[in-house]
């Protein structure tokens, strides 16, 4: 099981882990909370582009679809492909459901440590 300590987090509510020369992304628990059951997710192909603060996937929830924003720049190298069939993985273990994975990446100073995401998270909700 992954530790939210190891991950950074981006003000939309993705998490990423650092992996050597390769990162994956996933959905914060926060954001799969507030998404409520999530029954469809729509992931870019292998080899595609994620430019920062773009949007890299629509997930769709018994209550909206939302889209997933790129915490950083690089190229997809790997898509997790049980996520297609079983989405509801997101969220019985958010941070162990990486969405994708990817390399060359840039655009890093933005991400926020794990005490630095529950301090937005909790701002965000009181505001």
């Amino acid at each position: 099981m992954t530790k939210a300590g190891e991950m950074k987090f981006s003000k939309s509510h993705e998490w990423v882990l650092f992996d050597g020369e390769k990162v994956k992304i996933g959905l914060s628990d926060y954001a799969q909370d507030q998404l409520g059951d999530i029954v469809f997710i729509d992931l870019p192909d292998e080899g595609s582009e994620v430019i920062k603060g773009e949007s890299f996937a629509d997930i769709e929830s018994v209550k909206a679809v939302s889209e997933a924003y790129s915490p950083i720049t690089g190229t997809v190298t790997a898509i997790n492909e049980e996520l297609i069939d079983s989405p509801e993985l997101i969220n019985s273990a958010p941070l162990d459901s990486w969405l994708i994975e990817v390399e060359k990446v840039e655009d890093i100073e933005e991400l926020l440590t794990a005490e630095e995401y529950k301090k937005f998270c909790e701002e965000s909700e009181e505001a």
